[in-house]
């Protein structure tokens, strides 16, 4: 709860929510944010399966907050859309630098494609190659960490960051388990 409260917080303290043409652009970092934390949540936690487990239904919590990532991650450049006019999406890349809207472009195809892998998970070619599919996805997560860490506004400065390093630091820590040392164990 924690990991998703700070952030939001975060942002909520320095959000100005007026219902006026500003409001869209206020609101897409909150959608950017709790994707995020929600996606950290998925990494580590896929590291602490097995005792996670024991504890709570880990399996289900990933299928509903997995809804709620898609659904956060469609928002988020929506929202910068609607704020800066489809016709202004140019200065995006103007005022930002372009590597790190692009590390979103690609994580943002990875993402969406994940859970468009995930409708066939069954099929034969994505049962044999479904721990490559979730570490591709693992990629796209990290990608968005350095696009978040590269222009996120809440991210540039104070405790969010590291909080926001810590995040990343971890979510490797728990990528090199679960897709390196894990399967020497077994």
């Amino acid at each position: 709860f924690l990991a998703l409260a700070y952030p939001a917080l975060v942002w909520y303290w320095r959000a100005d929510l007026v219902f006026d043409e500003t409001l869209a652009l206020n609101l897409f970092p909150a959608f950017g944010l709790l994707a995020f934390t929600i996606m950290w949540l998925h990494v580590v936690g896929g590291a602490l399966r097995s005792w996670l487990e024991k504890h709570i239904d880990f399996g289900k919590f990933v299928s509903k907050s997995s809804v709620a990532v898609l659904v956060l991650i469609i928002l988020h450049p929506l929202f910068l859309f609607l704020g800066v006019g489809v016709r202004n999406t140019k200065l995006i890349f103007e005022y930002n630098n372009p590597k790190y809207i692009w590390l979103a472009v690609v994580a943002w195809f990875i993402l969406v494609g994940y859970d468009v892998a995930k409708r066939f998970k069954n099929h034969n070619f994505f049962v044999k190659h479904w721990d490559a599919v979730k570490l591709i996805s693992t990629i796209g997560f990290f990608l968005v960490f350095f696009h978040s860490l590269g222009v996120g506004s809440d991210l540039q400065a104070g405790l969010l960051r590291y909080v926001w390093i810590f995040y990343g630091v971890s979510a490797a820590v728990a990528a090199v388990y679960t897709y390196g040392v894990r399967r020497f164990l077994k």
